[in-house]
């Protein structure tokens, strides 16, 4: 069983590097991962025209929008458009959370109105066959999909077993798509094992890291889940072990997730973990890594957790988790993404009287993600680890992209790929297209009632994130305006 790093490892680390943050020399150093050059200022929409990149091409709006009909084109800008206006989502929250929902009349006119704008815009569909079709679609458009089934915070082992049930007819799916069409499958532990019983595993993890002496005996083989600079907070007072019903209930929620992982890798698909809140993502991060333990030992991993950029702690739990794979012959596979619980991250601390486990500025998130997502490439180069980018940062990206080319990464490199949301991000989306990368849609699907509270967690969390659109807006003006004159001329 793969224990804590070595506190001999962690007083060399800073022979390699500097700490993150050199205004806390608590943090533990890692190697420094640099870009080729420095990220620049992301740039400013009346730039975007004028902008024209060796690697990514967000000028030519012809070639990024040909496999976009016009009509197509018309009603995305519009619900860009609608979606970017914070008092419509700050509206929209309100009416669904309020008691004029359980009116009969206002439920149908608002499911109604949602069903053929926002839901039909930004998720795949009610049904797997719904999203399927539109796997297809963007098969027939040069990207790939991730189906990801939108329900979340199972309340039991029969909602838990259900839901897996959901999870493997996705994965199923992909026997009869287009080859290579579907990129992963989503799977959000909380659909598979109840929340208590994760944040209850979580304390236990983080008090087992506090006092090496306290032992966990339904502890399986895993790799290193905390830094020093980890946030333990959640767990200030030694947690009561787990009953016998809970242990057996976290052993069935492991075999559900191994079941799914087996499955994935019988039909050659992927699996991508997503992250949850830090209370109860340690809990996640053992089941993903005992996971990863099992079927990622060739150089095509099957399992992919999913790494938060925004957390402090991001850099050096990645770097002590690679170094616990490599010692165990596994190859380690993630979903970079930058977080999207800042809100609900900074009330919990703020509450208990902690710092903010998230980065104090935007430039350190971006700084950590992109030294993240550097140290990623170098092991994909040195044959180990695999890279999904999940980001709508042009910077990224484009630094990505060229130091994915420089390095001799190819494009076509199973283990490096891109994605973006479902009906976001279209423009970039398109441009790592046309570059030739292998670039995919993270599609939510499911049943409108169920999947509106999953859209309007994300939204909440997300707030001002739909602005960052500007981008997709004016293209899309921008293709609309040349296709008019064209038609006219």
């Amino acid at each position: 069983m793969a224990g804590r790093p070595s506190p001999k490892l962690l007083k060399n680390l800073h022979r390699l590097s500097r700490p993150l943050n050199s205004s806390s020399p608590s943090i533990v150093a890692i190697p420094e991962l640099k870009f080729l050059e420095k990220p620049e200022p992301q740039a400013k929409p009346s730039e975007f025209n004028a902008q024209k990149d060796s690697i990514l091409d967000l000028y030519d709006t012809r070639k990024l929008f040909s496999s976009v009909s016009t009509g197509k084109l018309i009603r995305s800008s519009i619900n860009l458009h609608v979606t970017a206006i914070e008092p419509v989502v700050d509206f929209g929250t309100w009416v669904m959370q309020s008691k004029l929902i359980e009116t009969f009349a206002v439920r149908e006119i608002v499911l109604e109105t949602i069903r053929h704008t926002f839901f039909e815009h930004f998720c795949g569909g009610e049904t797997v066959e719904e999203a399927k079709r539109n796997i297809e679609k963007l098969s027939d458009a040069g990207l790939r999909g991730m189906m990801v089934y939108g329900l979340e915070d199972a309340d039991d082992n029969e909602s838990c077993d259900k839901n897996l049930e959901m999870f493997l007819q996705t994965a199923e799916a992909t026997k009869t798509l287009p080859p290579s069409s579907m990129s992963f499958v989503i799977v959000k532990i909380t659909a598979i094992c109840r929340i208590g019983l994760l944040e209850k595993v979580s304390n236990l993890l983080r008090w087992e890291h506090k006092n090496p002496s306290f032992k966990l005996p339904w502890k399986q083989e895993s790799l290193p889940l905390f830094a020093e600079n980890s946030p333990l907070y959640h767990t200030l007072n030694r947690p009561e072990p787990l009953t016998p019903q809970e242990e057996d209930d976290f052993q069935r929620a492991q075999q559900r997730l191994q079941k799914l992982c087996h499955r994935c890798a019988e039909l050659d698909v992927p699996l991508a973990v997503d992250a949850e809140y830090t209370s109860v993502q340690p809990a996640i991060d053992y089941l993903t890594y005992s996971s990863s333990i099992l079927y990622n030992k060739d150089s095509k991993p099957v399992v992919y957790g999913t790494l938060q950029a925004y957390l402090k702690d991001a850099k050096e739990r990645l770097f002590l988790a690679c170094k616990g794979a490599e010692k165990m012959g596994v190859s380690l596979a993630y979903k970079l993404v930058r977080g999207a619980y800042m809100t609900s991250e900074n009330k919990v601390a703020t509450s208990l009287g902690f710092e903010s486990p998230i980065h104090n500025s935007l430039q350190d998130t971006h700084r950590s993600y992109n030294d993240c997502a550097s140290f990623m490439l170098d092991e994909i180069a040195n044959g180990s680890g695999a890279l999904l980018l999940a980001t709508h940062n042009i910077d990224s990206a484009k630094l990505v992209a060229s130091k994915s080319k420089d390095m001799g990464i190819g494009s076509k490199n199973e283990n490096l790929q891109f994605s973006q949301l479902y009906a976001m991000a279209e423009g970039l989306s398109f441009s790592l297209r046309d570059a030739g990368f292998l670039v995919s849609k993270y599609m939510p699907f499911g049943p409108l009632e169920k999947i509106i509270p999953y859209l309007l967690r994300r939204a909440e969390e997300n707030r001002g994130f739909l602005s960052t659109s500007v981008m997709d807006r004016q293209l899309m003006r921008k293709e609309l305006a040349r296709r008019f004159m064209a038609a006219i001329s």
